[in-house]
């Protein structure tokens, strides 16, 4: 690891030690149901349009909120052959993480997920991602993470799929599943770029450290709880896969 992105990395993991300590403090009262009733995952209609039916894998790149967690989830979704964190929809080339965490490149933090659209659509892909994986009225912000690099986005990778995604937030707005607008923007996938090593994997890697305990499990267990057909225990990592 680069001097600066281990610097950056380290402060970033102290801040967030911190807040997650003080948010386990005022809820040890009530124990860990009630860190866990704080998760916003909530139930929400399937999308309405689906998508063409089509041959061999497919990937979409989402982005809400620290990459970490969106990776955590989709490592547990069946149909999903791999879930790579990463930094796509800014101007920088070839961003580290300490220039992404400034939030002046322009990148979010995101996750290139590809699927089988035969074990898994892509509207369930989309269905989980507003549902569990982060809550799509936050602007450039999830939980405790703020900033441009933490906003809520889907970058496409065909017509078809922008196209199921716009239709399907007009739908939830429609139906006013949240009190708020979505704020999730949808746009063509351009440069995807992989995230570090030490970024890979780090929900299943650490689930004892105290952010990925207050935020990312409760939402790992979210997806087994609503879409237990879509679950499965043994994630698929970056690491097995290379």
């Amino acid at each position: 690891m680069q001097g600066n992105d281990r610097n950056g990395f380290l402060r970033r993991l102290t801040r967030r030690a911190a807040a997650a300590t003080a948010a386990a403090a005022m809820v040890a009262g009530a124990g860990v149901l009630a860190a866990r009733a704080a998760e916003r995952a909530v139930e929400i209609p399937p999308a309405a349009m689906t998508e063409p039916a089509a041959q061999g894998p497919q990937t979409v790149v989402l982005a809400g909120g620290c990459f970490w967690g969106v990776q955590g989830v989709y490592q547990h979704v069946k149909g999903v052959e791999s879930a790579v964190s990463g930094y796509t929809g800014g101007t920088t080339a070839s961003p580290t993480y300490h220039e992404v965490s400034t939030g002046r490149t322009g990148h979010a933090e995101s996750v290139k997920v590809t699927f089988d659209p035969a074990k898994v659509s892509y509207g369930r892909i989309l269905q989980i991602f507003f549902s569990v994986v982060q809550d799509p009225t936050q602007l450039d912000r999830q939980g405790p993470d703020t900033g441009t690099q933490y906003r809520s986005a889907i970058f496409t990778t065909t017509a078809a799929q922008r196209k199921v995604a716009d239709a399907y937030i007009a739908q939830l707005d429609k139906a006013g599943v949240w009190k708020r607008p979505i704020v999730t923007t949808v746009q063509p996938l351009g440069r995807f770029y992989e995230a570090e090593a030490y970024h890979q994997d780090y929900a299943t890697l650490h689930p004892d450290q105290p952010y990925i305990a207050l935020n990312d499990i409760p939402k790992i267990d979210a997806l087994k709880r609503m879409f237990p057909a879509n679950y499965r225990a043994n994630p698929v990592t970056v690491a097995a896969a290379q």
